[in-house]
């Protein structure tokens, strides 16, 4: 495959906790995938909706450019440590041959085993193995005007996708877990569209913690659509959630 790459390329692969793959190759390096990505899973394994969850835990992602001045090939190959399991098979999608890919542990709330297992009675499909690889190509509808800095890639076309910054404190885990199963319900029934959820943990993340004013946590940020809101303390009620996303 490898002959096959433009140099310039942007690739992102996402798993199933049963082993199921499905990637794009980009080399106009586009916006939007990952939700591409989780609607093919939907299509092809039945689901109810797509599986936003799997963002980003199971989700593995190379760029490769090349340098304007030097003209010399450069690249990074990120992989959530879900998805690190996975790199033989990376490299040969890829066409990357023995690459060594680096781990990414900056959502490792977001990740826990137990908030992880808390979706399978609503997905139980995404831990079967039905030996799917499959190449995801673009949607042709979809537009790529810029998106707000720092999200996962999201479609540009029709409503903008809502955007959320939940900074929380690695040390009190079982807090955050419930905070993300309320976050979760209650967005996927409030919102009509799609969104995007980094977790951020500021006892590994202080500079971020820092550039966003965090006095406490969790503090839950809406940065888009504009004005940007912030609720600090345990968010646990439809009214607080109501007035956030007003």
């Amino acid at each position: 495959m490898s002959d096959l790459v433009a140099p310039s390329f942007k690739g992102i692969a996402l798993f199933t906790p049963g082993g199921d793959c499905v990637y794009c190759l980009d080399e106009q390096k586009r916006a939007h995938w990952h939700l591409d990505l989780c609607a093919a899973l939907q299509t092809h394994l039945g689901l109810a909706e797509p599986p936003y969850f799997l963002l980003p835990c199971f989700t593995a992602t190379v760029d490769r450019w090349v340098n304007p001045t030097t003209q010399v090939p450069a690249m990074v190959a990120e992989a959530y440590p879900r998805a690190l399991r996975f790199q033989p098979l990376l490299n040969a999608l890829f066409g990357l041959g023995q690459l060594q890919w680096q781990p990414n542990y900056s959502s490792a709330e977001a990740c826990s085993v137990a908030l992880i297992e808390s979706y399978r009675p609503t997905f139980p499909q995404l831990w079967e193995c039905h030996d799917l690889i499959m190449r995801v190509e673009q949607a042709a509808e979809v537009s790529e005007a810029p998106l707000p800095a720092d999200t996962l890639d999201a479609p540009s076309a029709g409503p903008q996708p809502h955007c959320f910054k939940l900074f929380v404190s690695g040390t009190d885990t079982a807090a955050t877990e419930r905070m993300l199963r309320f976050l979760y319900t209650t967005l996927e029934s409030a919102l009509p569209s799609a969104y995007t959820l980094q977790v951020i943990d500021v006892t590994t993340h202080p500079g971020e913690a820092e550039a966003a004013h965090i006095s406490a946590t969790p503090t839950l940020i809406q940065v888009w659509p504009e004005p940007v809101r912030r609720v600090v303390g345990n968010v646990l009620s439809q009214e607080q959630m109501a007035l956030l996303l007003a």
